[in-house]
């Protein structure tokens, strides 16, 4: 674990809001889960409205307006430093799906059909619970599919064009990285470390290359021989 100390302020905010810290969104699907059973066995349904109107202000207008996440940022990763760094889009569509479904619920109980408002309020309640305590989120592979069939390839890399990376044509290990990485600073060290010829590749500054290369997740290496033949990963 990384003390919050030593990373650099915009590491533990995290307000680039291409990537987050994984941790995040799952703490998010946390407080949804709570709040949503609570909503479903008591019949306080404004609670519904209010988690719902939360994620769609966060969907909108950022996660700093996330409280949940502010939460988090502020009080939790500190503490415990930060988590694997992850695309933000798929758990932003995960979130639009939350709030449309919470709203729906909430609106449904107002306009005095209650079953059905308990019907999709103990949806989201589950799929929340199953993302917060297991990590699989349905919205976000429900994302990652789409991304798949709009042409955002997601599988193994097996070639890299080590001139668009402006790398020598050398045997070498090309490491995909974000500088709010901290996994993606401990690799690279150990990689130099070792005397490992390392391409990086900050996904921040090429976010096409992470498109174009299918990189949701940093830190991602692959070891390359001069060709830009992929001929493993590293761990």
């Amino acid at each position: 674990m990384t003390p919050a100390s030593s990373l650099p302020a915009a590491a533990i905010d995290n307000n680039d809001l291409s990537v987050v810290d994984s941790r995040a969104p799952r703490f998010n699907q946390a407080v949804t889960a709570i709040g949503s059973t609570v909503a479903v066995l008591t019949g306080a349904w404004p609670i519904l409205l209010i988690l719902g109107t939360q994620l769609a202000v966060s969907v909108l207008l950022g996660r700093q307006y996330c409280l949940p996440c502010v939460f988090y940022f502020r009080l939790v990763q500190p503490r415990f430093g930060p988590g694997p760094v992850e695309d933000s889009r798929a758990p932003k569509f995960a979130n639009t799906l939350g709030a449309i479904f919470l709203l729906s619920a909430s609106a449904a109980y107002a306009g005095g059909a209650p079953t059905v408002g308990f019907g999709l309020g103990a949806m989201v309640a589950g799929l929340a619970t199953l993302a917060s305590t297991t990590g699989l989120c349905v919205g976000c592979e429900m994302y990652r599919l789409i991304a798949k069939l709009r042409g955002v390839r997601g599988g193994s890399i097996e070639q890299v064009d080590l001139t668009a990376l402006g790398a020598e044509a050398r045997d070498g290990v090309v490491l995909f990285t974000h500088p709010l990485c901290s996994d993606c600073q401990t690799l690279t060290r150990e990689l130099e470390t070792k005397g490992e010829h390392v391409v990086k590749v900050d996904v921040s500054k090429r976010r096409d290359l992470a498109k174009k290369y299918g990189v949701g997740v940093v830190p991602l290496a692959v070891r390359v021989d001069g060709s830009g033949r992929v001929t493993g990963r590293v761990g």
